[in-house]
């Protein structure tokens, strides 16, 4: 029930619709601007786009055909030093091969006000720099001089592209405030595009219609010879200029006090939600020429990708691994230990550079002999391995968090591929990527709705992502209260699932030295001694960490009475959804439970006055549940603690009751349990 609302929220997030504009004049920044002290949309924010204007047209250039300009013009407020973020500037270039996104025109000023005078700075060459961040994104950078606390900075660029069926989404809400934002898209009626508006601010863009004349020039066969085609005049052209008339299509958006957009606790990534739109090219239609289509269903796209060189033709080979393959799995006759043997040999083996894609770049068989690769060729090749190994292995499609969901069918709404094989009717996630993951465990970044498993006659359908087994937190307490107001005691944590995918992660990336410093900053600045580590290498057994503590923070000692939470240091001491109401779905990456069990050894010489008593709380529709179990022997405290969240994502409807099941767990676990002196 959970999984379908979820569904029609995100479809609702995006909707089709429809666009004329005003310019605002570059360089004449007011003293007024100059004078605001903050926002008055959002007096706490750091900077704020004063004023946002991007046009995007085609222009047609002689003998090469059309390409794709965007004028952009920014004027930014700078309230504060946080706000300082926002005059460095990156602009992203796209390129394959021989094709080059280029930027051109740029200026740009800061604006001070010096006594009653407005000083202008303007950007010189060494501040702007040229950087390359893949094989396929240029960058360049520039950052604004003499930036301060008041300053307003604008600049303008223009960007000329030949990827003509792709333009960049218009974004309308960023994490600062927008006072006012003109953006406009004109198109030649060659150029069909389908548009997709996103996220929950009210967009209402306004269409009309121009007449335009193109241009351009031709070679067309000159006269001479006999009429027989035979003669001095045989083989020449000569240069004749032509004029087309077409309509053009031009659509504006035009919007005024646009609220930032705020980061929020559990959303898997912030920029899925923020107003925008998003073309995609449908067709063309040239005169005299057919129509061509670019986007229709997800079929053909699949089919596109798998018939690509980088795609489908590198799961056909296998001779490079063949014989290391043959030898590793001699003998192995159970198919979930041959799955477990090839998914370790492929990440032992083969590295991952960091580098995401669905299409390979060197291909598997030289990343499996430089022993590095990206994403595609590590998990390509693990694919081909399984099949090779007479297993049902298929590749997946994946888009990762950041990128975005894949509402609707085009080549760019997946960025990543895992793959799957089939165990007992049941279907298992691989990322060899990822060192510490499992067959059926991915990484959190590819955890993101559905994948679409393709099959090896190009055939596809969906799968989901998100793991249906919960993952969980074991933690086992034993405490000693001492009457001086010290603790000691001993923990043992045990993590399954994610959480121990997640876990192993944060260890390796750290000194053990580093994180256990860590370690006793979050449980309040206890000294931990005695840690013990054991099966973090053992991706099959459940990692385990113990160790013995002191503390003096987590008890008060006021008149012979002694105050104490029993959770201690484990107790959830602040809520993290504190916003009145919420429009984003709430992201906790996977289901999970976890439960803490606490034995408490009173000091001598004291009786309990007061215990917390017990509770259990649920939410609707069986999302989640929080138990509260105490016993009271006397002389000593037995506390067993549940909160399991049943489902990954729970969309905004239920984010009143989610806040409330975490206020009511919050406060019922920071009771204090009250002991007197006898």
């Amino acid at each position: 029930m959970i999984k379908v609302k979820f569904y029609i929220i995100i479809f609702l997030i995006f909707t089709s619709s429809e666009i004329v504009a005003q310019d605002y004049d570059y360089g004449k920044v007011s003293k007024k601007e100059l004078e605001e002290k903050f926002s008055s949309i959002d007096s706490t924010a750091s900077a704020e786009y004063l004023y946002k204007y991007r046009k995007t047209s085609f222009d047609y250039v002689s003998g090469v055909g059309f390409k794709l300009v965007t004028y952009v013009h920014e004027r930014v407020k700078i309230y504060n030093k946080d706000g300082f973020e926002y005059a460095t500037k990156k602009i992203r270039l796209y390129k394959d091969g021989s094709m080059v996104e280029s930027i051109s025109k740029i200026k740009a000023k800061t604006y001070n006000l010096i006594g009653n005078k407005i000083e202008e700075i303007a950007l010189k060459k060494d501040g702007q720099f040229e950087g390359e961040i893949s094989d396929n994104l240029n960058e360049t950078t520039f950052t604004m001089p003499n930036v301060k606390e008041g300053s307003v900075i604008e600049y303008k660029y223009s960007i000329t592209s030949p990827f003509t069926s792709n333009i960049d989404e218009f974004v309308f809400q960023h994490s600062i405030p927008v006072r006012k934002i003109e953006a406009i898209l004109e198109t030649p009626e060659y150029f069909v595009f389908r548009l997709n508006i996103k996220g929950f601010l009210k967009v209402i863009p306004k269409k009309e219609q121009f007449n335009r004349t193109l241009n351009y020039s031709e070679r067309v066969a000159s006269g001479g010879g006999n009429g027989t085609g035979v003669g001095k005049g045989l083989g020449q052209t000569t240069l004749r200029q032509s004029n087309i008339n077409y309509l053009s299509n031009v659509t504006l958006y035009e919007m005024n006090d646009i609220k930032p957009l705020k980061e929020e606790p559990y959303v898997n990534e912030l920029t899925n939600y923020r107003s925008g739109v998003k073309y995609e090219l449908s067709y063309t239609e040239f005169p005299n020429s057919a129509k061509k289509f670019f986007s229709s269903s997800w079929e053909d796209v699949v089919k596109t990708i798998y018939k690509s060189s980088g795609f489908g033709d590198e799961l056909k080979k296998n001779n490079y691994f063949k014989k290391d393959l043959e030898e590793l799995i001699i003998g192995v006759v159970d198919d979930q230990e041959k799955v477990n043997v090839i998914f370790e040999f492929v990440k032992a083996k083969v590295k991952w550079n960091k580098n995401y894609g669905k299409y390979t770049k060197d291909g598997v068989k030289e990343a499996y002999q430089n022993g590095v690769g990206n994403v595609a060729e590590i998990n390509l090749m693990l694919t081909a391995m399984l099949s090779y190994a007479n297993l049902e292995s298929n590749p997946v499609l994946v888009s990762t968090r950041f990128n975005g969901i894949p509402l609707f069918p085009t080549r760019e709404g997946y960025n990543y591929v895992v793959s799957s094989v089939k165990l007992n009717e049941t279907i298992l996630l691989l990322d060899a990527t990822s060192q510490n993951s499992l067959p059926g465990i991915l990484p959190v970044r590819a955890l993101n709705w559905e994948g679409r498993i393709i099959y090896k006659d190009g055939e596809s359908k969906v799968i989901g992502l998100y793991p249906e087994v919960k993952s969980s937190l074991r933690i086992f307490q034993n405490v000693y209260l001492n009457e001086n107001g010290s603790i000691e005691g001993k923990i043992r944590n045990v993590f399954s699932q994610h959480q121990a995918l997640s876990f192993r992660n944060s260890f390796d990336s750290n000194e053990e030295e580093t994180y256990l410093r860590k370690l006793e900053d979050t449980n309040g600045g206890m000294d931990i001694t005695n840690f013990e580590l054991k099966n973090q290498k053992d991706l099959q057994k459940s990692p385990t960490e113990s160790y013995d503590f002191y503390t003096e923070n987590d008890i008060d000692i006021i008149a012979n009475k002694i105050y104490f939470t029993p959770l201690l240091s484990l107790a959830v001491k602040e809520n993290p959804f504190k916003l009145e109401n919420r429009e984003y779905p709430m992201d906790f990456s996977y289901p999970f439970e976890n439960t803490s069990t606490t034995t408490i050894n009173l000091p001598k010489g004291y009786k309990i006055d007061f215990v917390p008593e017990s509770m259990a709380i649920a939410l609707p529709d069986e999302i989640g549940s929080f138990n509260y179990t105490i016993i009271n022997s006397g002389e000593m405290l037995q506390l067993k603690v549940e909160n399991s969240i049943n489902y990954p994502i729970i969309p905004a409807e239920y984010y009143p009751s989610l806040k409330e099941y975490y206020n009511k767990m919050i406060e019922k676990m920071n009771e204090k349990v009250v002991l007197s002196k006898i």
